[in-house]
């Protein structure tokens, strides 16, 4: 690798991503569209375009039924695209949160009939909607699920299924998102009504599904969000630049973008009540109508916002006094079905161990949890799979549905189940991939870790750590909602650099004195200066990993 003209610290990186030779190293720097596996190799698709060249014949409608995340959203756009170019008619309903609850439901079954239709899709959906599925068959229709959540319980024999994850599906990549299989099913069938689509086309809308459901950044995924977020720059979608100005977000894109930007303004109206307008943000051609839509977007992403403000800080008081559990379990008839995933995951960070937050809703509590670092969360809840009203979800993040009156039992039993994990959560530990001298923290070091994006999971932005200590220089400029900004001077070279912390105003007791400091670059888009983004510090000459205890 360092013959291939890579130095050191960067062919160390990408042998820790399992690229060690130079023609590897070539493949994951420069993703290419060759890199991606044909559709045809999916166990189910093929069966799935015949279907729907059948539904084109007839002239048949077809009912595409969406989750109501990003990764639904972008999927049954992208679908609903194509299938239109080709000459098939669509119905697309996406599930409303508090009316319907998640996934693919009989009473979908009930609006696609409703509506004249004679197949229905899922996306990002489905696998484990057995009663739906044998609703549909009874009522004359035909089903393609397409899904990447684990399969759990018997579908009704007719059922077609495109997941990588069935046992019988050899596809040579498991992790695509929803967006992605939509992305498969789109083009196969688009090629077998002799109408080819440039895939970059379709992988801008991908690309926000890919990224947002955090699948890892690896092999295809990463293919689909390099090039999305290339195309993602120059669109000519009207609804597309409508969400990027509101974003307040300008070229080069990142995973960060759509992960902190897009991705909360999609998710939003689907996390409070239905993701109608997302989808017809993503498909609209009115400018004005795109510019509303984005607007209202935005609205419902500062709403969503004060919900998830309301339930983090109430379930981390009720966690106050569980510093001993290895699963931290909490619940509210006060808190927001919808933002009990999100608020699950920001305390499952700072906490360092899987969290699970319920909404209760009369009779029944609707639940949400995210996992920490090693925890198969889904595996370890499945155990009780059949005793759950509803579950399903996958390793990092899981839903259920329980009786309110249950959650008492639940908790003790998962706690008690879980209390192997205790030693593993108790200390969160921070692993650096790169040492780096002060004054080698610039430009060219930055593009240099740039070529690793985009970063995500499996592909985590690098963590740096200070060769040398560093000593503050002057006070920190406080900004925003608790945040930092300083100069720093190395103790070696007097070499300086600019450092910021987010939501470290509560933390700047420990950048007194010389100390030695972890984090990662980024660029300031106004200044365009390199900084160093603080994750942790250590007084000077601490140990070469650097951990620390929940405080």
């Amino acid at each position: 690798m360092h013959a291939a003209g890579y130095p050191d610290w960067l062919a160390s990186l990408l042998a820790r991503r399992g690229v060690t030779t130079s023609g590897e190293a070539q493949a994951f720097l420069h993703p290419s569209l060759d890199q991606l596996h044909s559709p045809h190799e999916l166990h189910g698709m093929k069966a799935a375009v015949e279907r729907l060249l059948a539904a084109r014949s007839r002239q048949e409608k077809v009912a595409l039924i969406g989750d109501y995340d990003v990764d639904g959203i972008s999927g049954t756009a992208l679908l609903q695209a194509v299938l239109k170019a080709c000459g098939i008619e669509t119905e697309a309903i996406i599930p409303h949160r508090k009316k319907d609850g998640y996934g693919f439901q009989t009473v979908h079954v009930e609006r696609a009939v409703e509506k004249g239709c004679a197949l229905v899709i899922t996306i990002d959906c489905g696998t484990t909607s057995a009663a739906a599925a044998t609703a549909a068959i009874t009522l004359g229709l035909d089903v393609v699920v397409t899904d990447h959540h684990l399969p759990g319980g018997d579908m009704p024999v007719g059922i077609l299924q495109i997941n990588p994850r069935q046992e019988e599906c050899k596809y040579p990549f498991d992790d695509l998102s929803g967006a992605g299989i939509a992305l498969k099913l789109a083009l196969a069938f688009a090629e077998a009504c002799s109408r080819p689509i440039d895939p970059r086309l379709l992988l801008r809308i991908a690309c926000l599904g890919t990224i947002a459901d955090l699948v890892p950044l690896l092999g295809e995924n990463r293919v689909i969000a390099k090039l999305g977020l290339e195309e993602l720059e120059r669109t000519q979608s009207t609804g597309l630049k409508a969400l990027i100005e509101v974003s307040r977000i300008k070229p080069p894109f990142s995973t960060e973008d759509v992960g902190y930007r897009l991705g909360p303004r999609l998710n939003a109206p689907g996390r409070l009540a239905s993701a109608e307008q997302s989808l017809e943000l993503l498909l609209s051609r009115d400018g004005e109508r795109s510019r509303q839509l984005a607007l209202e977007l935005d609205a419902s992403n500062r709403e969503r916002q004060s919900w998830e403000k309301q339930v983090s800080e109430e379930a981390a008081k009720l966690f106050e006094a569980e510093d001993d559990s290895p699963i931290l379990i909490g619940w509210s008839p006060a808190w927001h079905r919808g933002v009990v995933g999100i608020a699950a995951g920001r305390l499952a960070k700072e906490w360092n161990r899987p969290v699970i937050l319920f909404a209760v809703e009369g009779e029944n509590a609707v639940g949400s949890g995210r996992s920490a670092a090693g925890i198969h969360l889904h595996e370890f809840l499945s155990r009780w799979r059949a005793d759950l009203p509803r579950f399903g979800g996958h390793a990092q993040a899981i839903g259920m549905t329980v009786k309110s009156s249950d959650l008492p039992k639940w908790s003790e039993a998962w706690k008690t189940g879980a209390a192997e994990w205790l030693d593993k959560v108790r200390v969160k530990e921070l692993e650096y991939e790169v040492e780096l001298p002060i004054s080698q923290i610039n430009f060219q070091t930055f593009k240099q870790l740039q070529s690793l994006e985009p970063f995500g999971q499996g592909n985590p932005k690098p963590l740096i750590r200070t060769r040398e200590s560093l000593r503050l220089l002057g006070s920190p400029r406080l900004f925003g909602n608790g945040h930092i900004s300083a100069q720093a001077i190395s103790s070696v070279d007097r070499s300086r650099i600019k450092m910021v912390g987010w939501d470290w105003q509560k933390r700047l007791s420990q950048l007194q004195g010389d100390f030695e400091a972890l984090g990662s670059l980024d660029l300031d888009r106004y200044s365009g200066d390199i900084v160093f983004r603080l994750i942790d510090v250590r007084p000077a000459d601490h140990s070469s990993r650097q951990t620390s205890n929940r405080s």
